[in-house]
């Protein structure tokens, strides 16, 4: 076997390792590439990393410990290069008020630090939707990953929101929805 063919047959593998799931979540360890494709597996993602990126998605890298960067006890994930837009958004398998329930939660979670109890979660969401409703929004986004729930009431952020999110992406973006809602209170108070 050549080396392109060898290289191609490790690129085929990476991207079966990473898009087909052998695990409950989806996603591969480093040291699980590592076993399969060799010590220079960092350079197969770079090249499926190339290839996918015409494709609009890209190898992400997400490490389990933020202090520690330790690239085989990272995980690794097939990800869209964009954020999907709102239209995208609303066209999937999401509402409009479950996107703002989990807006809302995970920059609670990140502004304080990555912690925050259900119940002052709770209390915020029920200034605008009722109980049965934000309940059923938040033990939804814990199904699905966003989020996690311990056993004594404190929400972390789960996997998914590591892998599809920026916190800091999410919260500018909420600070500048909220300073186009102030000008526009103001505009309205000089009228």
């Amino acid at each position: 076997m050549s080396g392109e063919e060898k290289i191609s047959r490790k690129l085929m593998i990476a991207a079966t390792m990473l898009f087909f799931r052998s695990h409950r979540n989806p996603g591969v360890r480093g040291w699980e590439l590592k076993n399969r494709l060799g010590k220079n597996y960092m350079k197969i993602l770079e090249l499926l990393n190339h290839k996918l990126s015409e494709l609009g998605l890209q190898v992400k890298t997400v490490f389990e410990d933020e202090s520690s960067q330790d690239l085989d006890r990272a995980k690794f994930y097939v990800t869209l290069t964009h954020p999907l837009t709102m239209s995208d958004l609303v066209t999937s398998e999401y509402r409009i008020d479950e996107i703002a329930v989990l807006a809302i939660t995970l920059s609670i979670i990140f502004s304080r630090g990555g912690k925050a109890s259900v119940k002052d979660v709770m209390e915020v969401l029920e200034t605008k939707l009722p109980k049965w409703k934000a309940e059923t929004y938040l033990e939804r986004a814990i199904r699905r990953g966003y989020i996690n729930k311990t056993e004594d009431d404190v929400l972390t952020v789960g996997w998914r929101a590591k892998v599809e999110l920026e916190p800091r992406e999410l919260l500018k973006s909420i600070l500048e929805a909220q300073t186009k809602v102030e000008t526009k209170i103001d505009k309205e108070e000089l009228k």
